[in-house]
């Protein structure tokens, strides 16, 4: 049997006495744990108010491991390594972006006792990508005509990414795309998308599918939504902080 990898995570003690489980941050695509999760905003924050906190670096990104082959990013290979780093016991877990398309996956594998999923797309937009003309476009070659193949090839190459790896990671969860008809999270949940978030459109939908589920919507756009004051008050909120 092969043996799993835990991915890497960045964990904060409680400076409180612990008022409740472990909450668990997992980041979105070609952005990274100190992007979406500052400690600022989020690990003070919580460790004052009593919960450990355990911020995931994903493969592909600053802080992750590079991913070689797509082979070791296939969805159920990463949900893996995604519990093995989070360890055993109940967590409270919160997901944004593509951090929420594997949150919902990730809450049918460990106990979790609340779910948060941000900004999260009822789409598999990576199976709809031409990777042949991203990596092409990525080396200099002509740059994509199709929209969705433009706007990836763009954030796998702005400065400070490693390119391979996220085309890798693309690849690789692509072979699995992301079904929300295949089983749905059986936890309390809160679905948060942006007023002007083009990504979350139809997340009303993957709401409705949810027995114990709310969905508020917070303002500005996908990068913007989870920046705001109102994203991060809701959470809290929700996780009875």
């Amino acid at each position: 049997m092969t043996s799993v990898v835990a991915l890497p995570t960045t964990r904060t003690a409680p400076t409180a006495g612990v008022s409740g489980p472990p909450v668990v941050l997992v980041h979105g695509f070609a952005s990274s744990a100190d992007l979406d999760w500052p400690a600022e905003r989020w690990a003070d924050v919580l460790t004052e108010a009593g919960r450990e906190t355990v911020v995931v670096h994903l493969p592909g990104h600053a802080g992750g491991p590079a991913v070689g082959s797509p082979d070791e990013v296939t969805s159920a290979h990463l949900i893996a390594r995604l519990a093995e780093g989070i360890g055993a016991g109940e967590v409270d877990l919160v997901g944004y972006s593509l951090g929420a398309r594997l949150a919902w996956d990730l809450a049918g594998v460990i106990p979790v006792r609340r779910l948060v999923l941000g900004g999260l797309s009822p789409m598999e937009p990576f199976a709809a990508v031409d990777l042949a003309v991203a990596r092409a476009a990525a080396a200099g070659g002509p740059q994509p005509q199709d929209m969705l193949t433009g706007i990836i090839t763009h954030l796998v190459t702005t400065p400070g990414q490693d390119t391979a790896s996220l085309l890798n990671l693309v690849e690789g969860l692509a072979r699995e795309p992301f079904d929300p008809t295949a089983g749905a999270p059986q936890v309390p949940t809160l679905f948060l998308a942006g007023q002007e978030d083009p990504m979350a459109q139809g997340i009303d939908h993957l709401a409705a599918q949810v027995p114990d589920s709310q969905l508020q919507h917070v303002p500005g756009d996908h990068v913007g939504a989870l920046a705001s004051p109102e994203f991060r008050t809701a959470v809290l909120a929700f996780l009875g902080l």
